[in-house]
């Protein structure tokens, strides 16, 4: 889906996209109800944190997303 995704070590994925901005998915994710973190701090105002749940809610997270990125 054109994401860079920083190594983690942890329960959660710091993504951002190379061509829609971190806040703009953010924000259409939430109208879809699925819960995101976004930091509007420098330095990572452009990534998005996606805390890894079940495997219906990653499908769900990869499904609105692929409808976003459309």
């Amino acid at each position: 889906l054109s994401f860079e995704c920083l190594d983690s070590k942890t329960n959660f994925l710091f993504v951002k996209h190379n061509s829609i901005d971190a806040k703009t998915i953010f924000n259409k994710l939430r109208e879809n109800n699925i819960l995101v973190r976004y930091f509007d701090k420098p330095r990572i105002n452009e990534y998005l944190r996606i805390t890894i749940g079940t495997p219906e809610e990653i499908n769900s997270v990869i499904s609105a997303l692929k409808n976003i990125l459309k």
